[in-house]
């Protein structure tokens, strides 16, 4: 069974876990929560992230050890999964050989496995391989890893084949799943995968379709019309080619980066119905009860995938001049974004790395924070950035992509809620916002502490008693 639920280490929540040794997790918090997210909350598969943050690649190893009872009766590799992020040499100079020592993990797990169940079991059989840009990518490492890592086994060392002195390395090969993030590299998804397949024998192919880099490069209405379409057209390529395509989508908690929260699952579900695994972030596991959380991940293994809807060519033409509008607001906010980034608290380990889509993260010219930082930034600001190029649309426009959009009218009352019309007389291309604001009921407190940060007042304290109103950090 493909999951369903991929429990991530993205760091957009505003409380801490009781299990945490501090506010910012690393290492041995993360071992906890993988076990958490699998025996408390019933999510099927763990993301295990060495794309620029520490992590502890001895991880399988631990979890054996430390919670044998459990993983005995939920056998990992089956039941469950552990999947790893690897960096992407292409853009992740910096990283490029950490690539190589989690593949060699790989087999090692499967070592572990073999031992603890007695049978040959690979824990790990699949990695993301982010900022996907051509099927050459996916290729090297998927044969780095066949070559390379399992095929060394058959080489001689002096006198003695490698797998004779030191054991088989199994897996033979994995799986690669590409993790789609520029809007380039969304709308040629289906191409990129249909070549990626080209002369491979494969049960099925997982596709990952990023959701928060996209809003933040294109603005939230272009990022949904575009993984809409990329699914629309994975879809076909399965019916072309006769294998599975299970889609993955990276949503979270804000409305600009998925608008997951265990409220609104009903409201995703229905937005991309062919998607078959959705990732549960930070914030939805942490800023809400644990029965809450138990309840939205049994509604989400409950549902059942149904057919992705195509989008009409005349909305990505309505969203360019969109996508102009949310630029040049982009670049006047992208100064002040910076200066409450650095006040934003964070909430994982993360090495400092950069790259196409690194740390700082250059959009239409200015170096920005990562997309959580940047969504709180904002939100901490009074300024929603889900509201950023409304203003290019006329209510006819945004009725016609509301029919494609189903929750943009919804995310936009949201957003609304936590804009704080003085924004506006601070940045005045706002002023058309703080017009429509009038239509929607503003969140009171919020306002107050946003007025404070928009004077100047800049604290992590204040952003984080924002955050828990709203419910994410970013």
């Amino acid at each position: 069974m493909i999951p369903r639920t991929m429990s991530t280490q993205h760091p957009d929540n505003v409380f801490i876990p009781f299990f945490a040794g501090s506010p910012t997790m690393g290492g041995e918090d993360e071992i906890v929560e993988a076990f958490y997210a699998f025996s408390v909350l019933g999510i099927d598969e763990q993301m295990w992230d060495f794309e620029g943050k520490e992590v502890d690649e001895f991880v399988v190893k631990k979890l054996f050890e430390r919670y044998g009872y459990f993983f005995k009766r939920k056998k990992l590799g089956e039941e469950l999964r552990l999947t790893p992020r690897v960096p992407n040499p292409s853009v992740e100079k910096a990283e490029a050989k950490l690539l190589l020592e989690t593949l060699e993990a790989i087999p090692r797990s499967a070592d572990y496995a073999r031992l603890f169940y007695g049978e040959e079991l690979p824990p790990i059989f699949e990695v993301i391989l982010p900022m996907t840009t051509s099927s050459q990518e996916l290729n090297r490492v998927y044969e780095l890893y066949r070559h390379y890592i399992a095929g060394k086994q058959y080489k001689r060392v002096h006198d003695i084949k490698l797998h004779e002195w030191i054991g088989e390395f199994y897996p033979s090969e994995i799986g690669v799943i590409p993790l789609f993030e520029s809007r380039e590299a969304i709308l040629g998804a289906a191409d990129i995968v249909r070549e990626y397949l080209g002369g491979k024998e494969v049960e099925y192919q997982r596709v990952f379709l990023a959701r928060s880099d996209p809003a933040m490069n294109y603005g939230i209405i272009s990022a949904v019309l575009y993984d809409k379409l990329a699914l629309f057209e994975l879809q076909g390529l399965e019916e072309e080619l006769g294998i599975p395509i299970y889609p993955i989508i990276g949503v979270g908690g804000a409305p600009f980066r998925g608008h997951f929260t265990p409220e609104n699952v009903e409201g995703v579900l229905a937005e991309y119905p062919s998607v078959q695994t959705f990732t549960i972030q930070s914030s939805f596991k942490y800023d809400r009860t644990p029965k809450d959380v138990i309840r939205a991940v049994e509604r989400i293994r409950e549902s059942k995938r149904r057919k992705a809807q195509p989008v009409p060519e005349e909305a990505f033409e309505i969203i360019k001049k969109y996508e102009g509008r949310y630029s040049e607001e982009l670049r006047a906010l992208a100064p002040f974004i910076r200066e409450v980034a650095k006040f934003v608290p964070s909430r994982r380990r993360r090495k400092l790395h950069i790259g196409l889509f690194g740390y700082s993260r250059e959009v239409n010219g200015s170096a920005l924070p990562r997309a959580i930082k940047f969504t709180a930034s904002l939100y901490s600001l009074g300024i929603p950035p889900e509201l950023l190029g409304l203003s290019a649309l006329s209510e006819k426009e945004l009725e016609f992509l509301g029919d494609y959009y189903l929750g943009l009218y919804r995310d936009i009352e949201f957003a609304f809620r936590y804009f704080n019309p003085e924004a506006a007389e601070r940045f005045p291309f706002l002023k058309p916002l703080a017009e429509m604001a009038k239509e929607y009921e503003q969140d009171e407190r919020h306002g107050e502490i946003t007025s404070r940060i928009l004077t100047g007042e800049l604290s992590s304290e204040l952003i984080v008693e924002a955050a828990g109103i709203r419910g994410f950090l970013g």
